[in-house]
């Protein structure tokens, strides 16, 4: 089967797509997870707005039946989780003494008690890729140690996790869906 590399980019949702045609589809189109990334099958003679359509609309069902078939971190892997964080960031200055999912967190990501040492993360986390649920959990790690809000001994802390700008963008972009769902 003769395949092309037609293009790449990246969904409302952060995922990699790319997209390949082949000369073996006439009229279907057909997509595979590839490590975090999907893989878009189109057929040759499809214009490009058609296929950037069907592959939005293929990443969109991909994700969601990968959210329900997940299992949901409990409280004992999210405490496992930020303490290999605290460990690998922060040279496990934080120990947190309670990390868990709470509910009625609907408008922030996530808190941090610094004297409790403890952390809780939305729900709302719960979906969203571990990449960005370990930036938050590295930025409430940070509260724990720092006391100077969001200053610069905060800042460089935080700043330690490689990814915190990328998350930073994605929470942004999620927090303006939720906001405005009818432009979503």
């Amino acid at each position: 089967m003769a395949m092309k590399n037609l293009r790449e980019f990246d969904a409302a949702d952060g995922t990699r797509v790319r997209i390949v045609s082949s000369t073996r589809r006439n009229k279907s189109v057909g997509a595979k997870w590839d490590g975090e990334s999907v893989v878009v099958t189109v057929p040759e003679w499809m214009d490009a707005g058609t296929q950037t359509r069907h592959a939005e609309s293929l990443v969109r069902k991909m994700q969601l039946k990968r959210r329900r078939s997940r299992p949901r971190a409990s409280d004992v892997d999210l405490a496992a989780r930020a303490a290999a964080l605290d460990a690998e960031y922060l040279g496990s200055m934080a120990q947190p003494v309670s990390v868990r999912w709470v509910t009625n967190q609907n408008h922030r990501w996530a808190s941090a008690t610094r004297f409790e040492k403890s952390i809780r993360l939305s729900h709302r986390l719960q979906p969203m890729p571990g990449w960005v649920q370990d930036a938050v959990l590295v930025h409430e790690l940070a509260h724990l140690v720092a006391d100077d809000g969001h200053g610069p001994r905060f800042q460089e802390l935080a700043g330690r996790y490689r990814r915190m700008q990328e998350a930073n963008a994605f929470l942004d972009g999620a927090a303006f869906a939720w906001a405005n769902p009818e432009t979503a």
